[in-house]
């Protein structure tokens, strides 16, 4: 989306960019399950993120037990929050 409103520059076209990103060795995609997306309705301090996407991103990373790498500042402040463990960039 970044990209799209030109908000975000890439050296490379984003589906090449994304392609690469997942070729990094240690990084790999997560599934989407119904678990997930169904706990992204039912996060813990639910008034916190209203973002579909951003709701998701949290429910994958509490149930995968993984950080979430961003700069978003609700993300950010949700992981303060205790709720999931974030890598500002």
């Amino acid at each position: 989306m970044l990209v799209s409103k030109g908000r975000l520059r890439l050296s490379t076209a984003p589906l090449s960019w994304f392609r690469q990103a997942i070729d990094t060795d240690g990084v790999d995609l997560a599934e989407l399950s119904p678990a997930i997306l169904v706990e992204s309705s039912f996060l813990p301090d639910a008034n916190a993120l209203r973002d579909p996407a951003d709701r998701i991103l949290a429910a994958t990373a509490r149930a995968l037990g993984h950080p979430v790498m961003t700069r978003d500042r609700l993300l950010l402040g949700y992981a303060e929050a205790g709720h999931i463990r974030a890598l500002p960039c």
